[in-house]
């Protein structure tokens, strides 16, 4: 397809998937803040109506993708040049424009390392279905891993589909087969249930959330089981350098529960791009090749 050969190069494919990123990291900082309100919205009404209850008065949370975008301060509502990914905030200088209130860094944040993210993918893959499957895999786990960081809360809306895409790709195959996935999946579900459970009838308290097997096993049915060790190290790694820098600059003692989500995210996140080059680094290192 000569029209669109173009697309085969990473120089200009990458930057493409950065702008693109950009305005995914817009919309992933709408899911990160709207759907644990939705989530708990209807988990209380779940329970209101298990109970016999009726149902608490208020209205309902907005929604994911109809209901703009306003000031979540002032409640007024942000217009379109409020709302370009990146420059409006840098323009606003990190305030809102109608009563000044400081605007949380999450916004760029998000909304650059999606676009980071998404160009490396670009560049990793080039152009085909493993670029397309590698950008849903990137965005899944940057919403899962703020909301995780915000809430504690690893949502099933986000592992769950992650894990059964994971699965249903391994049927083409994109990354690895189906047996590899399946096995990648059980491996990476069981090992850190396995350790969740040792952990509480060794101390009596719980170490980590179901979620957090749930989304282990989501990255081994795209990467496959061999993958979970690395990750899991490298995950351990920057939990403990991260963790520790985040409670000393709050003040806060080793006992104060941090998220262990964003990291098994992000571990997993650079070995699905990085994976093969991290490999031949260490196998080099240790003279195994």
């Amino acid at each position: 397809m000569p029209e669109i050969s173009w697309l085969h190069d990473t120089a200009f494919l990458a930057p493409l998937a950065g702008l693109l990123g950009l305005l995914v990291g817009s919309f992933l900082n709408v899911v990160i803040l709207r759907l644990p309100r939705r989530l708990e919205h209807e988990w209380r009404l779940q329970a209101h109506e298990l109970l016999g209850l009726e149902a608490e008065a208020g209205g309902t949370p907005p929604d994911l993708v109809f209901t703009g975008s306003h000031c979540p301060q002032c409640k007024h509502a942000l217009s379109p040049l409020d709302n370009v990914p990146l420059l409006s905030w840098l323009f606003l200088r990190g305030r809102c424009r109608y009563c000044r209130t400081a605007i949380s860094w999450q916004y760029p944040l998000v909304e650059l390392l999606t676009a980071l993210a998404s160009a490396a993918v670009a560049w990793k893959f080039g152009f085909g279905w493993p670029l397309a499957a590698g950008l849903v895999f990137t965005w899944i786990l940057i919403a899962a891993s703020g909301i995780d960081a915000r809430t504690q809360l690893l949502p099933d809306q986000l592992t769950l589909p992650l894990l059964w895409l994971g699965l249903l790709l391994s049927l083409v195959p994109v990354f690895i087969e189906p047996t590899t996935a399946i096995l990648g999946a059980a491996v990476g579900y069981l090992s850190l249930w396995s350790v969740f459970w040792l952990f509480k009838l060794a101390t009596g308290k719980e170490g980590m959330g179901y979620g957090d097997f749930k989304l282990l096993g989501a990255l081994g049915a795209w990467m496959g089981a061999t993958s979970l060790l690395p990750i899991v190290l490298l995950s351990s790694l920057i939990g403990a350098l991260v963790g520790s820098a985040v409670l000393i600059l709050r003040g806060q003692d080793r006992n104060t529960p941090i998220p262990f989500g964003p990291f098994i995210a992000a571990a997993g996140w650079v070995w699905f791009v990085f994976g093969d080059r991290l490999g031949a680094f260490y196998a080099g290192l240790f003279g195994l090749q």
